[in-house]
């Protein structure tokens, strides 16, 4: 089923039982992961609010979540590799192990940044979970990148939290730009 977002038209890429089923088994992993530990998930404003959500409640070691807010497409459908940084962690987090939570992670740009300016308040660790990565769009590697729900091709995408022109961000699926 086709769909209409402004002037785009999308398709469906997954559905929201099949993005379900990756959060739980993503979270499986941090579980594990990080099962002596009490990290802090940093969810990345406004595309990961849906996904954090439904990911934290997955989470069954104790965690804290809180939230920075960044953007670089600002209504269009590729990134502008400009990054505006409009709301900063107000928690300390030195010592702490930190989880940046991003909703799509493409040139790597975003996170490049925001690892960067973590970095000089000397978190224990920083790792960064995505629930979508466009391998064939990175400019940047991202070392710490270790938990994926999704590999994408190079297309546009909107739904569960992503957005076109601030709209389609209450879809329940993830759809791809038609062409």
């Amino acid at each position: 089923m086709k769909l209409q977002i402004a002037d785009l038209e999308f398709e469906p890429l997954f559905s929201h039982e099949a993005i379900q089923q990756r959060i739980a088994e993503v979270a499986q992993d941090i579980n594990n992961d990080f099962e002596d530990r009490q990290p802090v998930f940093v969810g990345i404003l406004n595309g990961s609010f849906l996904f954090i959500a439904d990911l934290v409640r997955e989470i069954v070691v104790p965690c804290e979540v809180t939230f920075v807010k960044l953007a670089s497409y600002f209504g269009g459908t590729s990134s502008t590799r400009q990054i505006r940084d409009d709301f900063d962690l107000t928690i300390d987090i030195k010592d702490r192990d930190i989880i940046l939570i991003e909703d799509i992670i493409d040139t790597g740009n975003t996170i490049k940044f925001l690892i960067e300016k973590l970095q000089v308040r000397e978190p224990r660790s920083i790792t960064v979970c995505s629930l979508l990565l466009k391998p064939d769009s990175i400019e940047h590697s991202v070392e710490e990148l270790r938990y994926v729900a999704f590999q994408i091709p190079n297309k546009f995408v909107v739904g569960y939290g992503l957005d076109y022109r601030e709209l389609g961000r209450n879809l329940r699926g993830i759809y791809q730009k038609v062409g």
